[in-house]
């Protein structure tokens, strides 16, 4: 098992070569598309925010656009601000450049509106792609990975074959000296207490109980009793019953290992081994926050089945159920519903994963990619002013 990757500058790895154009505030983002129209290999980061946060969401926003441009899968960044904003863009650009990568920024209201700000853009990362030249792949280390683990759309399925699955490949990722980050603090709960037994240390454990209370007692002070409204709607019609059950299941697919780590919402991975990140279930939103903190492929179990990717990220989808799979296998690249049927064990059918994940490392195509599901959302919690 061989695997090749693009090394950055900063000994950061990457498994794709994005070149990321990165709208700091909504205003911004009839413009940056306009750029990214035009330029072969470049992406959007579809961002809708921006402006007037309060103080702890202005943080997550700044932290998840340096972070998604600091990720070892994009290989150069512009920055478009439009020059009014509370995000300060040349900020923002004046620390991504931290991390040695070709960063550009412009202002909108410097350059003289939409069309000329698109035509300097286009010129800057026209010339940055060619300055970088070609780029070519060396072979690196499992040391150099970092896989996010996701569920969405649970059902039955998940719990009992999609996830433990999952779990399987996640300790190996991490006997081979690879790092796995799982997040998903609303489904968890009910469940913490078996994670807070598998913490490194008694601050770990009590950082992660700590976010689990958070987490409820906000809701509460919302109106919402969490464990009213989760399992969803969604998830009920796929069998789940109560919250407990739900994270029983999801759990699995952070396998056995020890969590060495519990980070806050979008904040640089920086351990290897197993981390837990804070994150709402909502998919979209946690995959941000994970990518952002530099995890490079996506492993994400539904059993109800939905198609959402990542824009810098491979997202590897896996299904259990038999029905979803054949139904919506347009989106879906790893049928685990083997197991349900009794076909494979676990750890065959998570071996049969660990091979897909490692072909997809070495550049194979997940459905996200073919299709081009760039879903981008930022995790805010307070009100916009």
């Amino acid at each position: 098992m061989k695997l090749f990757g693009y090394k950055r500058n900063n000994n950061s790895v990457g498994f794709r070569n994005h070149f990321l154009v990165v709208p700091t505030v909504i205003c911004a983002t009839r413009t940056a598309q306009e750029i990214v129209n035009h330029v072969d290999g470049a992406v959007l980061l579809d961002n809708q925010h921006g402006c007037n946060h309060m103080k702890q969401d202005h943080e997550k926003v700044f932290d998840v656009l340096i972070g998604m441009a600091s990720n070892p899968n994009v290989a150069g960044v512009l920055y478009i601000g439009l020059g009014c904003e509370t995000i300060p863009t040349k900020q923002i650009a004046e620390q991504a450049k931290k991390t040695n990568k070709p960063v550009e920024c412009l202002i909108i209201q410097e350059e003289g509106g939409t069309l000329q700000t698109a035509q300097k853009g286009i010129r800057l990362l026209e010339k940055m792609i060619r300055d970088i030249g070609s780029f070519e792949k060396t072979e690196v280390d499992f040391s150099d990975v970092i896989v996010a683990i996701e569920c969405g759309g649970s059902d039955t399925t998940s719990g009992i074959a999609s996830n433990p699955v999952v779990g399987y490949v996640a300790d190996k990722i991490i006997d081979l000296g690879g790092t796995v980050v799982f997040s998903e603090t609303t489904e968890i709960i009910g469940a913490e207490h078996l994670l807070a037994k598998r913490a490194i240390n008694n601050e770990v454990a009590q950082k992660l109980l700590a976010l689990v209370n958070k987490c409820e007692k906000s809701a509460l002070a919302g109106g919402e009793d969490i464990r009213g409204v989760n399992p969803t709607p969604g998830n009920i019609q796929g069998g789940l019953t109560t919250l407990e059950e739900k994270s029983l299941g999801a759990i699995y697919k952070a396998g056995t290992k020890t969590i060495v780590d519990v980070l806050d919402y979008a904040k640089p991975i920086t351990e290897k081994g197993l981390i837990f990140m804070d994150s709402p279930g909502h998919d979209v939103e946690s995959v941000t926050g994970m990518v952002s903190g530099g995890a490079q492929i996506i492993i994400f179990t539904t059993g109800r089945g939905t198609p959402t990717g990542c824009p810098i990220a491979p997202v590897i989808k896996v299904c259990a159920n038999p029905r979803t799979y054949q139904k919506m296998s347009d989106n879906i690249d790893f049928d685990a519903s083997t197991v349900i049927e009794g076909k494979e064990t676990i750890s065959q059918a998570g071996e049969r994963l660990f091979n897909e994940l490692v072909e997809v490392i070495n550049g194979k195509k997940t459905k996200t990619e073919i299709l081009k599901h760039h879903e981008f959302a930022i995790y805010l919690t307070q009100p916009t002013l």
